[in-house]
């Protein structure tokens, strides 16, 4: 069987990125400090391993905010036309990448997993049919098949142990 590959890049095209793989889980949060980030209602992020993102060419500029957690959220964007390609989030740091599914070049080969942070979203967005959503976010051990899980899980062990 061969692995999936998946490229994607920013509005401009001087930055492009691959990944390799199927990511462990994605996103489609509707928290309010996403909702700013990217001047929308809402953004699906995909997360997958950092060895399995690669950046192909661009300039990237790091801009740090505070994650909901309270910790540091890295957003990478292009320097050129400032569209946020990927994020790196306290959970797991540098361990793991959080990229813009929007930015892929077929972001529609994606479905989100989960719709977290309803309880803030827009009062006039609706929820996709067929996709759990949560208040807040969620206990992801009974939402992910286990295979995927254990990927996650492997990453906050090795993030917690200083790695």
């Amino acid at each position: 069987m061969t692995e999936t590959v998946r490229e994607g890049g920013c509005a401009c095209g001087k930055v492009r990125y691959r990944v390799h793989g199927e990511p462990i889980y994605v996103n489609n949060c509707h928290c309010r400090q996403c909702q700013q980030q990217t001047g929308s209602t809402s953004v699906v992020n995909a997360f997958i391993e950092a060895d399995r993102f690669e950046l192909l060419k661009g300039e990237i500029t790091r801009n740090t905010v505070k994650a909901g957690s309270g910790g540091p959220h890295t957003i990478h964007r292009c320097t050129q036309c400032g569209t946020a390609i990927y994020s790196h989030y306290p959970r797991v740091g540098d361990l793991g990448v959080g990229f813009r599914v929007g930015t892929l070049d077929e972001p529609a080969s994606l479905t989100p997993d989960a719709v977290i942070f309803i309880a803030e979203k827009m009062p006039w967005v609706a929820l996709p049919q067929g996709i759990p959503h949560f208040e807040a976010y969620y206990d992801q051990s009974e939402v992910l098949p286990p295979d995927r899980f254990a990927r996650i899980d492997a990453l906050v062990k090795c993030r917690n142990a200083g790695q």
